[in-house]
Formats: structure tokens, C-alpha cells, sequence
């Protein structure tokens, strides 16, 4: 089966190693896998901020790209959900044979867990993660891919890490890509709700399929001195026991949790 990496903007530009934690963890099962330098932008962002005649050619790059693949293995649910759901809408508005080459292209394209758990059939990785984690379900993976529990049975099978609860976790993190900037102070209160819940959880870690989700919750938590830290769940999957290292956006593991002085302010501070 010929593999291709399609590592995502964020990730490219923010998180490089959780693409290589990709590969790595592929290549322990077994697989190759290629990085087709040609890649660029999903359209994601275009489409969603309504410049759909911008998008064209960047799912037509897409395409020409990842077409020869048998499958795309991507970090992120949200690109995987672009690909997927909107390649198609871009592609029909378009016409001509673009309609053709998504149609083949897109139902190759896979979030990690997804192809890791359905394709490949594992849930354990032979990875190692001596730490307390709790997995925050990203919007797009949760409500568009429709991940489940998959993430969750990868975590559960890597040895020494032990999986906690975390209340509301279907809530969102209040990122949403440009939501964020236009409606700043309800992102921050509900970004610090999905901090308190990981404070009342008792993890170390905040995992998630979608580093952009984490670059949010990961920023609040540090100008909160949670102590917490954040990890995309490929960089948890591809550890052989250390701590990855990763921008952790807070202090280390060791570091004490906010002090009753310094609380993490609950949505009516930021309101």
C-alpha cells in the first residue's frame, strides 16, 4: 500500500514533529510513507471565510498530489473533514474533470485514528506514555468525521498511560478557526471552561486529533500556570516513554497546578 503524509498548514508551519510522529509510528507497523512535496493548503480556510473561486485551485493541487496514493494519513481532523466533506462542493462549482479527480481522491484521505483503527486494524501502537492524559474530542472529528471512540482505544492500549475522564467533553474548546479572532471573550471563556475540566480531570496531558484545537487551550493554560500540558495524539502514539519533545505551552509535568490565588478564571472573568 503506498502511504502519503499530507501534514496540514498548522502542523507544517507550528507542530513539524507531530508529522514526524506520523511516520513514526507508521513505519513501527510496518509502513512507508512518503511526503509529496507538492502539497499545499487543503482550502479549508478559503472555503470557510465564503472565497470558494479561491479554493479551486488548491484542491485542484491537492489532487494532482495525493491522487496516486492509496491512502493520505493526515493529523487532523479538521483538513481530514474539509477534504472529505467540502473537496467535492469546490470541485461541482468548478466542473470539468476536477469533479473526477476528487471523487477518486477524497475517500482516500484519513485522520490518523481512522486509518490506524479501520484501515490497519491496531489499536496498540507499541507505544509508551507513563502519564496521566485526557482526550478532548476537536469539533470537526467529533461532529463531522464522527471519529468515536478510536482515539480512545489507541490511548488505552499504550502502556504506563493512564486515561482520565474528562467532563464535558463534548463541548467545544471555542477555537473555531476565525471564530476565535471575531468573537474573541466567548473563545477565551469557553477555551477556559475546557481548561477547568482538565484541571477537575486530574491529567497531565490534554490530548486531541487537531493541534489548532490544543495551540488554544494549550495558550490559556499557560497564561494560567495550570501546569498542564498539551500533545496531539500521534506524538503521544509514536513515544517510546520520554516526553516528546514538543512545545508544551505550560510548564513541565513537574510543575504545580495554578495555587488557589491564582485560579483559572471560569466564563463570567471573561464575559
Amino acid at each position: 500500500m503506498r502511504l502519503a503524509l499530507f501534514v496540514t498548514c498548522v502542523n507544517d508551519t507550528l507542530f513539524p514533529e507531530t508529522g514526524k510522529s506520523v511516520v513514526r509510528v507508521l513505519r513501527r507497523l510496518g509502513h512507508e510513507v512518503e511526503f509529496p512535496y507538492g502539497q499545499v493548503c487543503c482550502g479549508q480556510m478559503h472555503f470557510d471565510a465564503g472565497h470558494r473561486r479561491d479554493t479551486v485551485p488548491l484542491v485542484r493541487s491537492f489532487v494532482e498530489t495525493f491522487e496516486p496514493y492509496d491512502a493520505v494519513i493526515t493529523p487532523s481532523g479538521s483538513c481530514t473533514a474539509m477534504v472529505r466533506e467540502h473537496h467535492a462542493t469546490v470541485a461541482r462549482q468548478a466542473g470539468g474533470a476536477l469533479v473526477d479527480g476528487v471523487a477518486r481522491t477524497s475517500p482516500k484521505v484519513y485522520e490518523l485514528s481512522e486509518f490506524l483503527v479501520d484501515v490497519l486494524g491496531v489499536t496498540d501502537v507499541g507505544a509508551s506514555f507513563p502519564h496521566s492524559v485526557a482526550y478532548h474530542p476537536s469539533c470537526h472529528s467529533l461532529r463531522r468525521l464522527r471519529v468515536g471512540d478510536r482515539p480512545i482505544r489507541l490511548l488505552r492500549a499504550v502502556r504506563g498511560l493512564a486515561l482520565m475522564d474528562l467532563p464535558h467533553a463534548d463541548e467545544c474548546c471555542g477555537f473555531g478557526g476565525t471564530f476565535a479572532v471575531g468573537n474573541a471573550e466567548t473563545s477565551v471563556a469557553m477555551g477556559d471552561d475546557k481548561v477547568a475540566a482538565a484541571l477537575e480531570a486530574g491529567a497531565q496531558v490534554l490530548c486531541a486529533v487537531d493541534n489548532s484545537c490544543l495551540t488554544h487551550v494549550g495558550g490559556l493554560i499557560s497564561r494560567h500556570r495550570a501546569g498542564i500540558r498539551v500533545l496531539h495524539l500521534a506524538d503521544i502514539l509514536a513515544s517510546t516513554g520520554a516526553l516528546p519533545d514538543v512545545p508544551p505551552f505550560g510548564p513541565a509535568l513537574a510543575a504545580e497546578p495554578a495555587s488557589a490565588s491564582e485560579p483559572v478564571p471560569g466564563p463570567e472573568a471573561t464575559r
